[in-house]
Formats: structure tokens, C-alpha cells, sequence
């Protein structure tokens, strides 16, 4: 399917502006249909979504349609997890674009595809164990991550048995650096890959021809005229990166260079920046991710 698809679809702006083992056990394995293919999804059950860090969504959902959740199937659902995590200087940088990329990820997942997604989303931190029922966690502007030791081994073992975390909103060689400090406290031994525009992360749904670059809202008005879709002069070029497990699973990607959450938060701002970053990029990327991730 194609980056057109999505308009074909009547895609449309809503009207808002510590763990020592494997995941656990309990989980059920259950078949959804994402754009008319089979993907599996591990869930956790409703028990272990209590505690004081799985927090929900906040009521106000800023015009973001919600529906209802299927009371015969309540946990048989994707639910989009934001890793909460410790900065060395700028606070809560965990909780860039919360809520809205999230709400709207997730509300578009439900109507655009047979995936049925949680109309609300968590927050976890990393010493907490539900953090093992959850298949897919995702961290935001990490380039000033501050891990303990401790927290570094847990996101390991997370990962290692089976769990999937997307990185994504950091630009520049100084963020970077920050960040795959973090990253070799979690895998010291490994290191990340650049992923070709040939790996079929970038077409297993939709087709894309280019490895996006998604600017936040502001800085994409302010390169208009002239086509700059960078944020800063040492963040030109977007990178992929993933690392692997010893089975070649892809268990990590990291979006350097670009800020895919805010194609998603910002899609009901501006109709501009709705259809070049939101239809044509953050969301066809975004959702090959999730499939690709379910189905390897």
C-alpha cells in the first residue's frame, strides 16, 4: 500500500486543532488484522495493569474522538506505552507531545486499520514490572537520558525477552552522543545499525521512497518556503538505526533526526503539515513499525 493510500482511506484531521526473568507467561497471543494482514499481538492481562506508574490518559483528550473497548475482549488490545525515564537536565523530556501523539496514534491505528487499539495509552517507568506486559514501549527526545545501573539492566532484559522499544525526536551530534552513551549501558556489547531504505520496515505496509524527516510543527512553518525539514545545521541527514538480537530480531529502533511524535500530536493544527508530515510520513512509518514489530 502507498503513502497515497492513507488519503484514499478519507484520512482527515479530527477536529482539535526489578524484573529478573522473561516476560511473563500470562500473556496471551492473539491474531488482529493490520490493513488486511495477519499480525500477532502479546498482551497482558488486566491485573497487571494496576499500579501507580501505569497510568492512564489524562481525561481531556483535546477534541481526539475516543469509541469503546470490546468488555468481552478488554485486553486483547495494542496499547501504546511511554517510557518514563530520569533527564541529566531538562526534566520530564519523557513526556514530550503527551498526549496528543499517542491519543491520535492510536485513534488512527483503530480506524484506518483492523488492529483494535486502547483508546488511552500508559506511562511506565522502568523499575516498574508491568513494564514485562507490554510488547512495545516508546521513549522521546532521550538525548538527555540519565540511566542507574539497575534501570539499564532491566531495559536489557526487557528487550531480550522480547520486548520492542522505539526511539524517536532527538537531532544533532551532541543529543546523539548522550543518547548511545545510555544505549551502551544497556548493551555494551552491541552496538546500532543503519538501516537501508531497501529493509522492509520501510514497505512491509506502506511503500515509502525516502527515509522521512518529520520537523516539529514549529520549525516545519519556518522551513517552508525554502523546503528545510531539519531542525539544527548538524541534523540534516534522518537515521534509522536498530539493534538486533542474537536472532536478528530487531528489539530497538532509534529515529535520529527526525520527530515522528509530532507528526502525529500536531496532525489537527495545520492542513499544510497535516498532509506533507502527518499523512505523507509520520504515520505510514509509524505504522509499519508496529506491524513489523508484531509480525517479527
Amino acid at each position: 500500500m502507498t503513502q497515497e493510500s492513507l488519503n484514499e482511506q478519507n484520512l482527515a484531521p479530527p477536529e482539535k486543532g526489578p524484573i529478573a526473568g522473561p516476560p511473563r507467561n500470562r500473556h496471551r497471543l492473539i491474531v488482529a488484522i493490520l490493513l488486511g494482514v495477519s499480525v500477532l499481538l502479546i498482551t497482558g492481562d488486566a491485573e497487571a495493569q494496576r499500579g501507580r506508574s501505569r497510568t492512564m490518559m489524562p481525561i481531556d483528550r483535546n477534541g481526539v474522538p475516543t469509541w469503546e473497548v470490546d468488555p468481552e475482549m478488554p485486553d486483547e488490545l495494542f496499547t501504546f506505552v511511554r517510557l518514563r525515564y530520569n533527564s541529566f537536565y531538562r526534566g520530564a523530556a519523557w513526556a514530550t507531545d503527551f498526549p496528543d501523539a499517542e491519543l491520535n496514534l492510536s485513534y488512527r491505528l483503530q480506524q484506518l486499520t483492523s488492529m483494535r487499539a486502547h483508546p488511552e495509552g500508559k506511562i511506565i517507568d522502568i523499575d516498574d514490572p508491568a513494564l514485562f506486559d507490554h510488547p512495545f514501549i516508546y521513549c522521546i527526545e532521550p538525548g538527555d537520558m540519565a540511566l542507574s545501573p539497575t534501570e539499564a539492566g532491566t531495559l536489557r532484559r526487557y528487550l531480550l525477552s522480547g520486548g520492542f522499544m522505539m526511539v524517536d525526536d532527538f537531532w544533532g551530534e551532541d543529543e546523539w552522543a548522550n543518547f548511545h552513551n545510555a544505549f551502551k549501558e544497556i548493551f555494551p556489547d552491541r552496538e546500532l545499525q543503519e538501516l537501508p531504505l531497501e529493509h522492509p520496515i520501510f514497505h512491509c505496509v506502506y511503500d515509502l521512497t525516502e527515509k522521512p524527516q518529520v520537523p516539529s510543527i514549529n520549525n516545519a512553518m519556518a522551513g517552508r518556503s525554502s523546503g528545510i525539514t531539519y531542525e539544527r545545521s548538524d541534523a540534516r541527514e534522518p537515521h534509522y538505526k536498530a539493534c538486533f538480537d542474537d536472532k536478528g530480531r530487531i528489539m530497538m529502533i532509534v529515529c535520529h533526526n527526525t520527530d515522528l511524535g509530532d507528526g502525529w500530536e500536531r496532525e489537527g493544527e495545520d492542513p499544510w503539515y497535516f498532509r506533507e508530515f502527518s499523512e505523507k510520513k509520520s504515520y505510514p512509518l509509524g505504522i509499519n513499525i508496529l506491524f513489523y514489530q508484531f509480525t517479527h
